[in-house]
C-alpha cells in the first residue's frame, strides 16, 4: 500500500509539472518532495486565499514611513535628520505652512496614531489612507524586518562573529534575498513554493502565481511559474484588437506559426509548447476577467478613472497611480477565481523610485502617497467584493535605508518597517520592536544596540519569520515552512510566528 501511495504521489507531481509545461528535470528532487507534501496540504485547505506582495523597488526609507513618537526617540530622530538636511518629518500636530518652500513644512506634521498596547507611532503626512486603515484595525506595522541567517547582535556583527546574508546593500542581490533567500540568480521564491504545496486545489494551475510587474522570482516554485500579465489584462501575441496589419487572418497565422514546430528537435518543440500555453492561457484569462465591478468606474479609462488617481504632494495634481492600476488587475483576477477554478493564489505588484540618495523629500512623498492611496483603494475594492478576509497584502523592499542623512537623501541600509493589510490581519498594532535610536559619536557610530556604522539599522525580525507568519495563514504547515524558509529553524520555536495575522 505504501509503494502504491508513493507512486501516486510521484504521478501527481509529474502531472502537475506537465500541466505547467515543465520539462522532467524541474519535477525532481525538492520539487517532488514539496509536491508530495502539497497533496496533503491542499486537501486540508478550504475556501479561497491569496497573498499579495507589494514590492517597493530601490530600498524604502522606512524610517520616514513609520516613526516612534516618544519624546526621547523623536529628539534623536530630529537631531540626526533635521536641520540643514531637511529630511526629518515635522512632529505630529505641527501645522502646515502653505507658503513654505520646504515640502515637509507644507505638508505639516506626521500623522500620529496609538497602537494597541499604547505605543505612539506616526506615519508620513501624505499617508492618511494608511493611518485610517491602521485605526480601523485593518493594517498592522511589522517593525525592523530584514534578511537574516539567525539572531545577530551589534557586537557580533562588528567583531565578525555570526552569519549574515551575502552581498548586503546590493540592490539586485537583496531583492532576491528577500524573495528567494539567495543572491541574484536564485530560481525559487517562497511565494511560489507556498503555491507549490496548495496548487493541486486549483483547476488552472497556470494562474497559481500571477505578476502584474514583470518577472519576479518570489512567484517561482519547484513547479509553479509566475504568469505575467499587464495592468489592463493578459498580454496577447500580436495586436490587442485581434488584428495584425489590420487583419485578423494575419494574427491567426502568426499565432499558428509560433505554436507549431517544423522539426522534432527538443528545443523547437519546447518553444512551440511554451507559445501554445501562453496563447491558451491568454484566451482563458481574457474571457474570464470581468470588466465591470467595484474596482473601476464604468465608462472610464485608467487615466480618467478617479478611483485610480492619486494627488502628487508637491504639485497638487491628480494623476494615474500605477500601483493602484496594478492592484486593479489583481482584484479583477481574484473576481475570476470561481471561473478559473482557483483556491490559492499568490500575486506580485511593485513600484520603483525608492533609491532615494537625493531629492528624497519630494521623491518619497510621492511614493508614500502612491502607496497609501493604492492600499486604501485595494482594501475598499476587496471589501466591496466580499473577499477582504481572504486576501492578505504585505509590503517588501530591497532593504531599509540609513538613519543618517547624506544631506539630500539616505543611503543603502538593512532593516526596515513594513505594512500588512487585510480583513484577517490583527491590525492597529505594532509587531516586533522599533529600533532604539542613539546619538552619533562623530566617527560614524551610534550609541545604540540597533544602529551599525553609518546609521545602518540592524534588523530584529527576519524575513523568514515574516514569511512563516504569512505562510501559516495561507495554509502551509510548520514542517513545510521549515523546508522552504532556510533560516527559520535558527529562531526559537516561539518566535517563528509573529501573530499579525
Amino acid at each position: 500500500m505504501t509503494q502504491r501511495s508513493d507512486l501516486l504521489s510521484r504521478r501527481e507531481a509529474l502531472r502537475r509539472a506537465s500541466a505547467l509545461g515543465l520539462v522532467a528535470p524541474a519535477a525532481t528532487g525538492l520539487g517532488l518532495g514539496l509536491a508530495a507534501m502539497g497533496n496533503a496540504a491542499a486537501a486540508g485547505a478550504t475556501g479561497y486565499k491569496a497573498l499579495v506582495c507589494v514590492f517597493m523597488t530601490g530600498g524604502n526609507d522606512a524610517m520616514n514611513m513609520v516613526l516612534s513618537t516618544d519624546a526621547a526617540t523623536w529628539q534623536r530622530y530630529d537631531s540626526v535628520r533635521g536641520g540643514v538636511a531637511e529630511i526629518a518629518l515635522a512632529a505630529p500636530g505641527t501645522p502646515a505652512k502653505a507658503s513654505s518652500t520646504v515640502l515637509h513644512e507644507r505638508l505639516g506634521g506626521a500623522l500620529g496614531v496609538t497602537a494597541v498596547g499604547g505605543e505612539g507611532l506616526a506615519f508620513h503626512p501624505v499617508m492618511g489612507g494608511v493611518r485610517d486603515l491602521f485605526n480601523a484595525k485593518r493594517m498592522a506595522v511589522m517593525a525592523n524586518v530584514g534578511p537574516m541567517i539567525g539572531p545577530l547582535t551589534k557586537a557580533n556583527y562588528l567583531s565578525g562573529v555570526g552569519a549574515r546574508p551575502a552581498k548586503l546593500f546590493s540592490h539586485n542581490d537583496q531583492q532576491t534575498m528577500w524573495q528567494a533567500f539567495g543572491v541574484e540568480g536564485s530560481t525559487k521564491g517562497w511565494g511560489g513554493q507556498f503555491a507549490d504545496l496548495l496548487m493541486s486545489g486549483n483547476q488552472r494551475a497556470m494562474f497559481s502565481g500571477v505578476s502584474v510587474a514583470g518577472n519576479a522570482v518570489w512567484l517561482n516554485g519547484a513547479t509553479v511559474r509566475g504568469y505575467q500579465m499587464g495592468p489592463a489584462g493578459p498580454v496577447r501575441l500580436g495586436g490587442t484588437s485581434g488584428k495584425v496589419f489590420g487583419s485578423t487572418v494575419v494574427q491567426q497565422k502568426l499565432q499558428a506559426i509560433t505554436r507549431s514546430a517544423a522539426n522534432p528537435q527538443l528545443l523547437e518543440r519546447e518553444h512551440a509548447a511554451v507559445m501554445a500555453r501562453g496563447q491558451d492561457a491568454e484566451a482563458v484569462l481574457s474571457s474570464g476577467l470581468p470588466v465591470n465591478g467595484p474596482w473601476g468606474t464604468t465608462g472610464q479609462t485608467a487615466t480618467t478613472d478617479p478611483l485610480l488617481q492619486y494627488v502628487e504632494p508637491d504639485t497638487g495634481k491628480s494623476v494615474l497611480n500605477p500601483l493602484a492600476y496594478q492592484l486593479q488587475a489583481v482584484a479583477r483576477t481574484i473576481a475570476a477565481r470561481d471561473t478559473l477554478g482557483m483556491t490559492r493564489q499568490v500575486f506580485f505588484v511593485s513600484m520603483g523610485g525608492f533609491d532615494s540618495h537625493d531629492n528624497q523629500p519630494i521623491a518619497q512623498a510621492r511614493n508614500m502617497a502612491k502607496l497609501a492611496h493604492a492600499l486604501a483603494y485595494f482594501d475598499r475594492t476587496l471589501s466591496s467584493m466580499g473577499v477582504d478576509q481572504s486576501v492578505t497584502t504585505f509590503t517588501a523592499s530591497d532593504f531599509g535605508r540609513t538613519f543618517t542623512s547624506n544631506g539630500d537623501g539616505t543611503d543603502h541600509g538593512w532593516g526596515g518597517h513594513h505594512l500588512v493589510m487585510g480583513g484577517a490581519v490583527r491590525g492597529g498594532a505594532l509587531y516586533g520592536r522599533m529600533p532604539i535610536l542613539g546619538a552619533a559619536d562623530g566617527k560614524g557610530g551610534y550609541d545604540s544596540p540597533d544602529l551599525l556604522p553609518s546609521g545602518v539599522i540592524l534588523p530584529t525580525t527576519s524575513v523568514d519569520q515574516y514569511a512563516a507568519t504569512l505562510g501559516r495563514w495561507f495554509g502551509v504547515g510548520d514542517a513545510e515552512l521549515s523546508t522552504i524558509l532556510p533560516g527559520l529553524n535558527n529562531w526559537s520555536a516561539s518566535s517563528r510566528q509573529l501573530g499579525f495575522v
